[in-house]
């Protein structure tokens, strides 16, 4: 088996147009040389919104998730609060508007959990960060014309349950529900929040 550098690009990208926009996605058709050489297409998913979400943890080790209609999927999901960040907005002040948004939740602190993931490569460049906030201050949920949520407030260990069953499907959601269970042991977890985690997850 070669070797080969990591970096180097072995694709070939010969034209590229634009098929279809819109204020969240713009969809282009590529003509290719593939790695082998040979000729081929390759249409590309381009996200105008950096994706992040968010799992708020109470003292008790309780959390909440938004539950809603997904129109892509034609089902019902359970998620973490999520949702996309313009361009040129910082990913934890999109965070921080998402959770209060669709909670109601304010959060005293705030950090990321998971920097940079990947959602769909094979098709589209969408990126994301997860953040996980306590120390909260609950308010009034003020949710987008486009969103028909339920809340429902649940130890972690419920929705850790629910990701390990496949009743929760959303890739954001799984990632950080389960970051959380190795950040419960951390030693650079922040005490007050490693306790929480640990009246949570059991």
């Amino acid at each position: 088996m070669r070797d080969h550098d990591a970096d180097a690009n072995p694709w070939r990208t010969l034209t590229r147009r634009a098929v279809y926009g819109n204020p969240w996605i713009d969809v282009a058709h590529h003509e290719v040389l593939k790695p082998s050489g040979d000729p081929g297409i390759y249409g590309v998913v381009h996200f105008r919104n950096h994706a992040v979400g968010v799992v708020p943890v109470d003292a008790n080790g309780d959390t909440w998730l938004v539950g809603q209609y997904r129109y892509p999927l034609n089902r019902y999901s359970w998620e973490i609060p999520e949702g996309g960040v313009p361009a040129g907005e910082d990913p934890a002040a999109g965070a921080a508007r998402e959770l209060r948004e669709e909670t109601g939740l304010t959060a005293r602190h705030m950090i990321p959990i998971i920097d940079r993931v990947a959602l769909s490569n094979s098709v589209s460049d969408e990126e994301g960060t997860l953040y996980v906030a306590w120390d909260l201050t609950q308010g009034e949920t003020e949710p987008d014309d486009t969103e028909q949520l339920r809340l429902r407030r649940l130890p972690l260990r419920d929705a850790l349950s629910m990701a390990l069953s496949g009743e929760i499907t959303d890739a954001l959601s799984l990632m950080a529900l389960m970051r959380l269970v190795l950040m419960r042991d951390a030693a650079d977890t922040p005490e007050d929040l490693r306790a929480a985690l640990a009246r949570g997850l059991g």
